[in-house]
């Protein structure tokens, strides 16, 4: 099946191997401390969930962001650290962390959309929005094609 196909193999394994995200994170990291945000790209996917809904455990953030226990960890303590969130013990089950945002988190979303939003508009400059489709389509087949 994959002979009908006339592409370049180097070119798609190195988008799918993830050069794109890459190359959109870096971008977005200049453009966050361009606008004098300190987060990181990896820190903004923690924050965008946490905006929808706070107070949720480590494990429903690893999920959400695909990060496996010991990136959250290091992630969460540096948030911590930059006190964007705190970590409360569960009333009901104090073995449970649940992480929480703090005022200075929460401060941080609406130009932390902004950011995004523009960084977005720049990587999608010159796009239509039936190719923008297409290739959704395409990576969200991938995506399930190849999740475990």
């Amino acid at each position: 099946m994959i002979e009908q196909f006339n592409f370049d193999l180097q070119l798609i394994f190195a988008i799918l191997n993830g050069k794109v995200s890459a190359a959109i994170n870096r971008k977005l990291s200049r453009n966050f401390r361009k606008n004098g945000l300190e987060i990181t790209p990896e820190q903004w996917t923690v924050l965008i969930f946490l905006w929808e809904k706070d107070g949720v455990t480590q494990q429903e953030l690893c999920n959400a962001t695909f990060k496996d226990k010991p990136s959250m960890t290091r992630l969460i303590d540096n948030m911590e650290r930059q006190h964007l969130v705190t970590r409360l013990s569960d009333k009901k089950d104090r073995r449970i962390n649940l992480i929480h945002l703090t005022p200075e988190g929460k401060n941080l979303e609406d130009q932390a959309h902004i950011v995004t939003r523009q960084t977005l508009q720049e990587a999608l400059q010159g796009i239509t929005a039936e190719e923008l489709t297409i290739g959704q389509n395409v990576l969200r087949k991938i995506f399930f094609n190849t999740k475990d």
